[in-house]
C-alpha cells in the first residue's frame, strides 16, 4: 500500500534510432511519457493518441443487428484497408439516408400541392409562382393583395394559394410565410425517393457484409492501439540536428529494465529526482486482492504523488459500512450466493477479479455483522439457539447504536488525521491534525461521560481537556507562515483563528456517520414489516393466503434488498469520498499512465 517513488528519464539517441528505441520503450511498459515537443500550431493535425478510426469501425459493425457469418483466416487481413472500408460506409450511408430522410419530407410537403410542373420562366413574361397556405379565417386579407393570385385547393383547415410576381412578395403582403415547393415536379421527386431507397439498402446490404470482420477487427484491434499510441508517442520527443530525445516518468523499481535499454540501444540516459516544482503522476502499488480497493480511488479523486495511498482504507470502510447499512445476515447470504454464481465470469478479467475479492469481503462483512445483530430477513433467531448466543447488538437500542456508529466516525476521522500527520511529519504543522485527532476523541469522551446513567467527572475532565489542547494545537501548528516580524505573527494569529472554525465540521463529519445506524434500523424494520404484513395476510386470507404470503415476502424482501445494496454503495463510499478524504488528503493528482503496448494487457 503506497505510492511508488518516481524518478524523470531522459534518453537521448540518434535519429534514425527512434522508431525502434520508442518500440522497445512501449514493449518495456514502464514509463508515463512527458510531452518535449512545442505545441503544434494545428493541434488538430497531431496524431492522435488512440486508434479511434479502428474503434469507431468497430462499434459501428457491432450495432449492426444482422450479422454475417465471421471470417476467421487471416491471410490478406489489411486492418488499415478494412477500417477505412467500413467508415467509407458509414459515411455513405449516413448520407444516403439523410437524402432519403430529405426527398421523404419533401415529397410529403408537395402531396397537399399536387403533382404539377413549373412552367418555363420566358412563359410568365419573367414572373414567378409563389405558394403560400393560408388558413381559411385569412381570406379575407386577399381583398387587398395587389399582385395577380389563385387559389388552387383548399380543405377544411386553409387555402392553397398561388400568387404571380417577379420578386417574391413583402413579408407583410400575407399573414403566412412563403412554401418552399422547389423546383421539381411530385412525380419527379417521388422517382429520386425510390431511387435513394435503393442506395440506402444497398449501403445497409454492403454494412452487414461488413459485419463479418468483426472477429479480426476486434482480434487485431490492440495492435492498431499499440501503433496509434507509438505514432503519438513518435510526436511528443524533441528532434534536433539528427538527434531525439524521449523524457517520462518511472517507477524506481523498473530503473534497471530502463538502464538495460539504454546500454543495448546505445543511448544517453539521464536520472533525476522530482525537483520542488514538479507534479510527478500518481502510481499506486497494491497486491491484487486489495486492488479493488485501488479501483475505488481512481473512481473518485486520485491523491498527489507526495500524499497517501488510501486504497486499504477504502476497501476495509467501505466492506464494514456496507455491512452496518444492510443490517440482515440473509440478505448478506443472497449476496454470497450471487457472487459464487458469478464467481468464474468474474475472473476472466483482472477487474473482474478485483471485483469478487472486494464482493467476498462485501458478503463476509455483512453476514458476520447481521449475526451479531440477529437479523435473518427480518426475522429474530429462536431463544437458546447458537445464532441467538452470538445475537450481541440490538438494533432497537438506540442509545447504544449511536454511540457505535459515532465511535466508527471518530475512529474513521481520528484515521484520516494520521494520515495526515504522516504527510505533514516532521513540519510543525503536524501537529495541527494531531490538534483535531483530541478534539474529536475529546468530544466522544465527553458525550459518552455526560450520556452516562452516572455522569463521570473523570470523564468530562478529560473530554474537556483534550478539546481544549486540541483546539490549542490547531491554533498555533495550522499556519506554515514564517514569522518575520510582527506583522507575520499577526497573520499567523488569523490563520489559526480561521482554522478553529472547522470545529463545527468535525463535529459536523463525526455526526455524519450515524447514517449507518438509521440505514441500518431502517432496512430491519422494513424487513420486520413485510413479515407482518405476510403474517396477516395468511391469517386473515385462508387458503389463497399462502400464495399472496408468497409474493409479499418475495416483492417485499426484494425490494428491500435493492435499497440497502444502492444504500450501502452510495453511503458507504460517500463516508470514505467526502469525510474521510476531506480530513485525510488535500491536493489532487492525475494517474500514472504508462507508455505499453496494448497487447500485453488483459
Amino acid at each position: 500500500m503506497a505510492i511508488e517513488r518516481l524518478k524523470r528519464i531522459s534518453l537521448v539517441g540518434s535519429g534514425h534510432d527512434k522508431a525502434a528505441v520508442l518500440d522497445r520503450l512501449q514493449a518495456l511498459g514502464c514509463a508515463h511519457l512527458v510531452p518535449l515537443a512545442p505545441p503544434p500550431e494545428e493541434p488538430e493535425n497531431r496524431p492522435p493518441e488512440h486508434a479511434e478510426d479502428a474503434r469507431k469501425a468497430l462499434r459501428y459493425l457491432l450495432d449492426e443487428p444482422e450479422k454475417r457469418r465471421q471470417v476467421h483466416a487471416e491471410d490478406g487481413f489489411d486492418i488499415a484497408a478494412t477500417v477505412q472500408q467500413v467508415l467509407d460506409n458509414k459515411d455513405r450511408l449516413r448520407a444516403a439516408l439523410d437524402r432519403r430522410d430529405a426527398l421523404a419530407q419533401r415529397a410529403k410537403d408537395l402531396a397537399e400541392w399536387g403533382d404539377f410542373t413549373l412552367p418555363p420562366a420566358e412563359a410568365l413574361g419573367g414572373r414567378k409562382l409563389w405558394f403560400y397556405r393560408l388558413p381559411l379565417r385569412h381570406l379575407a386579407v386577399l381583398s387587398e393583395l395587389e399582385l395577380p393570385w389563385e387559389i388552387v385547393r383548399r380543405d377544411n383547415r386553409q387555402a392553397y394559394l398561388v400568387v404571380v410576381a417577379a420578386e417574391e412578395p413583402p413579408r407583410d403582403a400575407l399573414p403566412v410565410p412563403r412554401d418552399h415547393t422547389g423546383a421539381l415536379s411530385l412525380s419527379e421527386v417521388e422517382r429520386q425517393l425510390e431511387a435513394a431507397e435503393l442506395a440506402l439498402e444497398d449501403r445497409q446490404a454492403e454494412r452487414r457484409a461488413l459485419t463479418r470482420w468483426i472477429y479480426l477487427l476486434t482480434k487485431h484491434f490492440a495492435r492498431a492501439e499499440d501503433q496509434a499510441v507509438l505514432r503519438h508517442a513518435e510526436s511528443q520527443t524533441l528532434d534536433t540536428d539528427g538527434l531525439f530525445a524521449v523524457q517520462g516518468w518511472v517507477g524506481v523499481s523498473q530503473l534497471p529494465a530502463v538502464e538495460a535499454l539504454a546500454r543495448e540501444q546505445g543511448l544517453a540516459l539521464l536520472t533525476e529526482d522530482p525537483a520542488p516544482g514538479d507534479a510527478p503522476p500518481t502510481l499506486l502499488t497494491n497486491p491484487e486482492n486489495l486492488g479493488a480497493g485501488e479501483d475505488l480511488v481512481h473512481f473518485y479523486q486520485m491523491p498527489a504523488y507526495d500524499s497517501f495511498d488510501p486504497s486499504r482504507v477504502l476497501f476495509f470502510s467501505f466492506a464494514i459500512f456496507f455491512a452496518m447499512i444492510l443490517s440482515d445476515a440473509g440478505y448478506a447470504a443472497l449476496l454470497g450466493l450471487g457472487l459464487v454464481l458469478f464467481w468464474r465470469r468474474l475472473g476472466a478479467s483482472t477487474a473482474g477479479r478485483r471485483l469478487r475479492v472486494l464482493g467476498s469481503a462485501i458478503a463476509g462483512a455483512s453476514f458476520a455483522w447481521g449475526i451479531a445483530v440477529g437479523s435473518y430477513f427480518g426475522f429474530s433467531p429462536p431463544p437458546g439457539s447458537l445464532p441467538a448466543q452470538l445475537h450481541v447488538l440490538d438494533l432497537n437500542d438506540f442509545e447504544t447504536m449511536m454511540r457505535l456508529s459515532v465511535g466508527v466516525g471518530v475512529f474513521h476521522v481520528v484515521l484520516a488525521n494520521l494520515v495526515r500527520i504522516g504527510n505533514l511529519w516532521p513540519r510543525f504543522q503536524a501537529l495541527a491534525p494531531l490538534g483535531w485527532m483530541l478534539v474529536a476523541v475529546g468530544g466522544f469522551t465527553l458525550w459518552l461521560a455526560i450520556s452516562a446513567p452516572e455522569p463521570a467527572a473523570l470523564g468530562q475532565t478529560a473530554g474537556y481537556g483534550g478539546i481544549a489542547l486540541g483546539l490549542a494545537l490547531v491554533f498555533f501548528a495550522t499556519s506554515a507562515r514564517p514569522i518575520t516580524g510582527p506583522g507575520s505573527v499577526l497573520m499567523r494569529g488569523l490563520d489559526g483563528l480561521l482554522a478553529l472554525t472547522q470545529v463545527t465540521k468535525i463535529f459536523g463529519d463525526t455526526l455524519s456517520y450515524l447514517r449507518l445506524f438509521a440505514l441500518g434500523l431502517a432496512s430491519a424494520s422494513l424487513a420486520l414489516t413485510f413479515n407482518d404484513l405476510a403474517r396477516q395476510v395468511g391469517e386473515q386470507v385462508p387458503g389463497l393466503g399462502l400464495l399472496l404470503q408468497i409474493l409479499l415476502l418475495l416483492i417485499g424482501h426484494g425490494l428491500n434488498m435493492a435499497l440497502g445494496l444502492v444504500s450501502g454503495v452510495v453511503h458507504g463510499l460517500r463516508l470514505n469520498y467526502i469525510e474521510f478524504y476531506n480530513w485525510a488528503l488535500s491536493g489532487e493528482g492525475y494517474p500514472f499512465r504508462p507508455f505499453k503496448k496494448t497487447e500485453m494487457m488483459e
